[in-house]
């Protein structure tokens, strides 16, 4: 398998194991180790560009956190052996992309949905730590809806202690276009207010995956209401460390869901540098 093909394909499981599963990401410019807190497929958004198969019935219903620290610690083993590279999998990665960048709570659905997060997070973060992996990054992947619960903030606070960075997704300006694309009942202005409560307390990642529906481009004024919405949370004492600009680069939920052009996303990334003064990074299909 190419490195080009590696990207593009993340599994959510890898030999026996059915929570932590190695993927060479395109964004972490190496290796990341996922946690999916959601096996059984549940989100509380419904995204059009979703690559996650909701049409077949999830094999594991519930997370059984020893053996997610258990698979955890023994993949990390396999990291720094070595012997992870002697997969077929991952034999062919160029070896300037044979490192740990992150471990990523990511998955299926939204890791913050999770019941026990503060506690999954500060067992997580135990487990880097013993591996010798302080170095790594621990990564929250997130739709930012859940960060005014309780357990949740006090997992925020954990994850920053171990390295931590948030990533949260926002990639509409409007309501009309934010529930085109996630169709969820949770609202923009709860998920705008809780990106700038966090981004006040750590610097935060933003990741806007913007494509083509039926055909069409992200309407200008759309791309406008974005860069306010940034300039917003900014103004407001928000830090944004960097807004990811990418697209679809695996199959979604969704046929009318297609990718766009480098240079489509290229001048997304120009508009928000311009508009917000923010450092960008473009990641094409």
């Amino acid at each position: 398998m190419t490195s080009l093909e590696q990207h593009r394909h993340h599994p959510r499981t890898f030999q026996e194991n059915r929570f932590v599963y190695p993927v060479l990401s395109r964004r972490s410019h190496g290796l990341s180790v996922g946690i999916n807190l959601n096996p059984d497929k549940i989100c509380n958004f419904d995204c059009i560009y979703c690559q996650v198969d909701r049409t077949s019935q999830a094999e594991t219903r519930f997370v059984e956190l020893d053996a997610v620290l258990e698979e955890l610690e023994a993949l990390l083993e396999r990291v720094f052996d070595g012997s992870l590279w002697d997969d077929p999998t991952f034999a062919n990665v160029p070896e300037e992309l044979r490192r740990l960048n992150d471990i990523a709570f990511s998955g299926d659905g939204e890791p913050t949905t999770y019941r026990n997060f503060d506690e999954i997070v500060r067992r997580v973060g135990g487990v880097k730590d013993r591996a010798g992996a302080k170095a790594a990054r621990l990564i929250l992947i997130t739709n930012a809806s859940m960060f005014h619960r309780e357990v949740v903030e006090a997992g925020l606070e954990t994850l920053n202690e171990h390295n931590g960075e948030i990533w949260a997704k926002l990639e509409a300006g409007t309501d009309e276009y934010y529930q085109l694309i996630e169709r969820t009942v949770v609202p923009l202005a709860r998920v705008l207010e809780n990106i700038t409560a966090a981004a006040r307390r750590w610097p935060v990642v933003i990741q806007s995956l913007f494509m083509r529906v039926s055909g069409e481009a992200v309407p200008e004024s759309e791309i406008e209401a974005f860069c306010d919405r940034l300039c917003e949370i900014v103004s407001e004492g928000g830090r944004l460390k960097l807004v990811q600009v990418y697209t679809v680069a695996r199959p979604p939920a969704e046929s009318f869901v297609t990718a766009l052009s480098d240079a489509e996303l290229e001048a997304i990334a120009e508009r928000v540098r311009l508009r917000c003064g923010l450092e960008t990074a473009v990641f094409g299909s």
